[in-house]
């Protein structure tokens, strides 16, 4: 049977979702979805302490980055004791996950039976269904891919068709970082535009991008969303003191009226699998909520009282 290592969440995702949880032989330190991923040997870890604040986070990585160092470490033995015929990774982000070029030092000195590695870099949404599809060919599981896909899209068509008319859509920021404030850039646009909204902050398919605070606030979006990646919800509730003690934050309308929410940014928003759809309906009725219930609210997402 064939053997995977997947070394990203999402990847690890697409791969439950495909039916090859049976398959995994091992996983990335972040692969957390489905739970039964946590009995898998971890063959990744990050360089730098994963604690504190955003603005402490930051600064860690920004360091590694300035001095050449990768973000991440691929723990190459354990690779090779795993003995996977095909590893899975990313190239679109060497701060979110470890990277092509991560994986490839790791198996440089592989002088036989080197696995296959697929690295994908989604964008947009066509992208994410086109690497589901990609994952499903590489496991020989072509018609679960297109199946999923299928019925993934067509649960993004219909919150699409039932918001193409709205009239009310309202302005969105969406936070991906806090300090210093990062807006959500791939394919987050799409789902903002898809569930009703709009946004000032982001292109649909360009990289997510840095902002000031003196450009949210002169934006002063209609309302604004706090999904730091990687963060859950009692994480983002730790950083709310930073927000309060900027002068810019409490200038925000969105703010004043109540139409700020925290969105677990671990597992929704910020992942390129499945769970993008998922993600919409979250977002569908936090800015439509006499559109949409889908009862995400208290679990996925809550909302802060106006201040």
């Amino acid at each position: 049977m064939q053997r995977i290592v997947s070394l990203l969440p999402s990847l690890s995702e697409i791969a439950c979702a495909l039916g090859l949880e049976g398959r995994l032989v091992g996983r990335s330190h972040e692969c957390d979805h489905p739970a039964s991923l946590a009995r898998l040997p971890a063959c990744t870890e990050p360089r730098f302490d994963v604690s504190g604040t955003s603005a402490e986070i930051d600064s860690r990585v920004k360091r590694l980055v300035r001095d050449g160092l990768s973000v991440y470490r691929v723990d190459a033995e354990r690779l090779r004791e795993l003995a996977p015929d095909l590893v899975l990774t990313q190239d679109q982000c060497e701060v979110c996950a470890a990277s092509l070029s991560d994986v490839e030092q790791a198996l440089a000195d592989w002088t036989g039976g080197a696995p296959r590695v697929l690295s994908l870099s989604p964008h947009t949404l066509g992208d994410v269904w086109g690497d589901i599809r990609r994952v499903g060919d590489a496991a020989g599981v072509p018609e679960r891919a297109e199946a999923l896909t299928t019925a993934l899209t067509d649960r993004v068509t219909g919150i699409g068709e039932r918001t193409g008319g709205l009239v009310d859509r309202p302005r969105v920021a969406c936070l991906e970082w806090l300090d210093p404030p990062m807006a959500a850039g791939h394919w987050m646009p799409e789902l903002v535009a898809l569930a009703g909204g709009s946004t000032p902050f982001g292109e649909p398919g360009a990289p997510s991008p840095w902002i000031t605070w003196t450009q949210l606030r002169d934006a002063d979006p209609d309302v604004v969303l706090l999904l730091p990646c990687g963060f859950g919800l009692q994480r983002t509730r730790s950083e709310l003191p930073l927000l309060a003690g900027r002068p810019e934050w409490a200038a925000l309308r969105a703010v004043r009226e109540g139409r700020v929410a925290l969105v677990d940014g671990n597992a929704f928003m910020n992942r390129s699998g499945p769970r993008l759809v998922e993600s919409l309906e979250i977002l569908a009725e936090i800015l439509h909520p006499g559109l949409f219930r889908f009862g995400h609210e208290g679990e996925a997402w809550e909302r802060l009282p106006a201040s």
